[in-house]
């Protein structure tokens, strides 16, 4: 699974569940949530597992400085695509997608971050300790 992957992984579980049309599992909680509350349930318990694990690795890999790190330097090529004049923010549609895909290149590194260290310094991360 290469890091391309694990990033539109990310975006997919985000765009899942939000984004600017009507087809996320937000809108469709507050539209249909109570007549199919099983459905709903079942949904947002395996979007939560997604979240946990996405964020679980994140955390484990690049740590709360790391994600902050990644976070900044994706707010300063938006920062540099607006100054040059490539991007617009006076949509509010986009500016939703550019956060989503913000947040979702920080968990698709975060989650890739091993392999790529791994293939840059050739060795191996180890967290857990079998007895």
């Amino acid at each position: 699974m290469s890091i391309f992957s694990r990033w539109l992984a990310a975006f997919a579980l985000l765009t899942v569940t939000f984004n600017p049309t009507q087809y996320n599992y937000l809108t469709w909680l507050q539209d249909h949530g109570s007549t199919n509350l099983s459905i709903a349930v079942l949904v947002g318990l395996l979007l939560a597992v997604g979240y946990i694990i996405f964020l679980r690795a994140t955390l484990r890999s690049i740590g709360t400085f790391g994600m902050a790190l990644v976070l900044a330097i994706v707010g300063a090529v938006v920062w540099v695509l607006y100054d040059v004049g490539v991007l617009r923010l006076d949509n509010n549609s986009l500016n939703v997608w550019l956060g989503i895909f913000a947040l979702s290149v920080v968990l698709g590194i975060g989650l890739g971050w091993s392999h790529v260290r791994r293939a840059l310094s050739g060795q191996t991360d180890v967290d857990d300790v079998e007895d």
